[in-house]
């Protein structure tokens, strides 16, 4: 267990917890949480322990956002460095090497929504609201969430989103693909948890690679994609998992994969 002023953070059983931690204020994004959220990130990533990562929120809510009280008086330029520091935050998240899950407690919303939009998948209590309500303020979704809401739940869906200010339900998140699950409150981390170990029993080469080729293909053509999707098949094909696993399909037992 570490825990530094606003992000807590315990390695359990191969999954690094990590929690956002300023209820006092919804757990508002401001500098020092994002450096602390980048640090502890890039622990887990040099961990050889860490298999994954589940972020979640301490109190009622994930995240509110940016925090507003600091924007209404910070300078263009002290914003534009918040901005930068969220996106490498996010940028690290894609790139982890690891699945990092979001369990969404509560709200999620403006920056918090656009971490949670970074990470591989989503799961939501069935209380919680998301949205991206930061026109109303005057201000642009600048963690990244005008490029991954689209990709996530499509141009139309998320213009709409985006220029409203709306805020959805669970329900409505899970019908346009923002979270993959709704759970009970009280269920969430379990489920999270229990998610994660899904995936955990699969390759760790072939689900790196899988997801590489997913995000990575996203902003590339149709034909580029496969090739790509082809490319990173005959990586597979060069770990030990993927004679492990082929061989014990044909042996009709269950593969013990070593991750390389």
């Amino acid at each position: 267990m570490f825990e530094t002023d606003v992000v807590r953070c315990r390695i359990e059983g191969g999954v690094a917890w990590l929690e956002l931690n300023r209820p006092d204020c919804l757990n508002a994004m401001n500098r020092p949480l994002l450096r602390q959220l980048l640090a502890a990130l890039e622990r887990a990533a040099v961990d050889e322990t860490v298999r994954g990562v589940i972020v979640s929120g301490g109190g009622r809510v994930f995240s509110a956002g940016a925090d507003i009280r600091w924007l209404s008086q910070a300078s263009p330029d002290e914003v534009r460095e918040l901005a930068r520091l969220a996106v490498a935050v996010t940028r690290r998240i894609e790139t982890l090497g690891k699945p990092v899950l979001a369990a969404l407690n509560g709200d999620a919303l403006g920056g918090g929504l656009e971490i949670a939009e970074a990470c591989t998948l989503r799961l939501a209590a069935s209380h919680a609201r998301f949205g991206h309500p930061e026109v109303k303020i005057g201000a642009v979704a600048g963690f990244g969430g005008t490029t991954r809401l689209p990709r996530l739940i499509g141009k139309g869906r998320a213009a709409e989103l985006l220029l409203t200010g709306r805020l959805i339900d669970a329900d409505e998140a899970c019908r346009l693909g923002l979270v993959n699950r709704v759970t009970a409150a009280d269920r969430l981390l379990a489920e999270a948890q229990a998610l994660l170990d899904e995936i955990l029993a699969q390759s760790p080469v072939a689900v790196r690679l899988s997801w590489e080729a997913l995000h990575r293909g996203l902003s590339l053509s149709e034909d580029e994609s496969a090739a790509l999707g082809a490319d990173y098949f005959g990586l597979a094909a060069q770990s030990e998992d993927f004679r492990v696993g082929t061989r014990a399909f044909l042996d009709k037992q269950a593969p013990k994969f070593k991750g390389r």
